[in-house]
C-alpha cells in the first residue's frame, strides 16, 4: 500500500517557522509517525506570506465568526487570507486521511483557541480561522492536536479514523458500487458497534438502500456519517460489549477454561486492569480456529499495523 499522508503543522515537524523564529518539534511525530507515513508539512501564516519573525496573532470579536489581528498592530487583519487558503488547502490536500496541527493556534488550533472580546477578556471556545475553513471542505477528515495526541484514548481514535479514511480511499480507487459499500460497511461492523447498536443500525439503514439510490451520493452520505460516529471514541464498556457479542461465535471451538480464560480477560479491561491489547490478543489467537471469513474480515481486530502499539495503553 501506498504510504499514508498526513498534513502536520510545521512547526511541529521542527521547521523554524513561529512568531518567534523557532518551532515546536514533536518527537513523538518526527520519530515514530515518520517512520510510518508521508508527512506534508503545512504553515499558513508563512503561506499567506507573514515573515520569520513575526509579531503574534489573535482571535477577537465574535466566538464562531473571529477575526484574526495582529496583537501589537491591531490594523494587521488576515482573516480573509487564511479562510481562503484553508479552501485552498482543502483542495490541494486532497489525498491526505488526517491532519495534526499545533493546539491554542490562532490559525490551526482545532478547538479552545482563545477569542478576545471588546473588554479584552479571553473565551476559550474558538477555532484557527484556517483549520475551520479546511474542515468545512473537508468535514469527515480526522483532526487531532498534538498536546491531544499525548491521551492514549485519543490517539487510538485518531488514527483507527485514519486507516479507515485509507481504506475508504481504496474502494473509491476502484469505483463505488453497491457490493462494494456492503462489504466495507460489513468488515467494519464491530468498530461501530463499539459505538452503539443504534449507530450501527442507523448506518445499516443507509447501507440497505444500496441498490435503490443513487451510489456516489448515497456513498458519501454514508462515508460522512461514519466518520462522525467514530469521531466518538469508544468505551471500556463498549468494547466489552463488542468482545462478548463475539465470543458467542467462539462457543463451540473453545473448551470451558479457554472460555473461562477469555471472559476474565474482557472483564479485567471493563474494570481498567488491563489494556484492551491483551482480550483481543487472545481472541485473535483463538480465532484462527475458527473457519470464519467473516470474522477474519473484521477491522476490529487489528485496525492498523501492530507495531504503532496504539491498544497497549487504552
Amino acid at each position: 500500500m501506498n504510504a499514508i499522508k498526513l498534513a502536520v503543522s510545521s512547526c511541529l515537524l521542527g521547521h523554524e517557522v513561529r512568531f518567534d523564529g523557532g518551532h515546536k518539534k514533536a518527537p513523538f511525530i518526527t520519530q515514530l509517525l515518520a517512520k510510518e507515513f508521508e508527512l506534508v508539512p503545512v504553515c499558513p501564516e508563512v503561506a499567506i506570506g507573514l515573515g520569520v519573525p513575526r509579531q503574534t496573532l489573535r482571535l477577537v470579536g465574535d466566538v464562531d465568526n473571529p477575526s484574526v489581528i495582529g496583537n501589537r498592530d491591531t490594523s494587521l487583519d488576515v482573516t480573509s487570507q487564511l479562510r481562503v487558503y484553508g479552501h485552498e488547502m482543502a483542495q490541494r490536500l486532497s489525498d491526505i486521511c488526517g491532519y495534526i496541527v499545533k493546539k491554542d493556534s490562532p490559525s490551526c488550533g482545532m478547538e479552545r483557541v482563545r477569542v478576545y472580546d471588546e473588554q479584552q477578556m479571553p473565551q476559550r471556545h474558538g477555532r484557527g480561522v484556517y483549520i475551520a475553513a479546511l474542515m468545512a471542505q473537508m468535514p469527515w477528515l480526522p483532526v487531532e492536536e498534538e498536546g491531544r495526541l499525548n491521551d492514549p484514548v485519543l490517539r487510538e481514535n485518531f488514527f483507527e479514523r485514519v486507516f479507515i479514511v485509507h481504506r475508504w480511499r481504496s474502494i473509491e480507487k476502484k469505483g463505488i458500487t453497491a457490493a462494494a459499500l456492503v462489504k466495507f460497511h460489513s468488515e467494519h461492523k464491530y468498530m461501530i458497534m463499539s459505538r452503539g447498536q443504534h449507530e450501527y443500525r442507523r448506518l445499516g439503514r443507509m447501507v440497505a438502500q444500496a441498490g435503490c439510490h443513487d451510489i456516489k451520493t448515497l456513498a458519501r452520505e454514508y462515508f460522512l456519517s461514519l466518520m462522525q460516529v467514530l469521531k466518538r471514541s469508544a468505551s471500556k464498556g463498549r468494547h466489552a460489549d463488542v468482545m462478548f457479542h463475539l465470543l458467542g461465535y467462539f462457543k463451540k471451538c473453545l473448551s470451558a477454561d479457554d472460555k473461562h480464560e477469555v471472559v476474565t480477560l474482557i472483564e479485567n479491561y471493563r474494570q481498567g486492569l488491563l489494556p484492551l491489547v491483551v482480550p483481543l490478543t487472545l481472541m485473535r489467537h483463538h480465532l484462527k480456529q475458527v473457519s470464519d471469513q467473516y470474522l477474519q474480515n473484521q477491522h476490529y481486530f487489528s485496525p492498523y499495523p501492530e507495531r504503532l502499539m496504539l491498544r497497549n495503553l487504552v
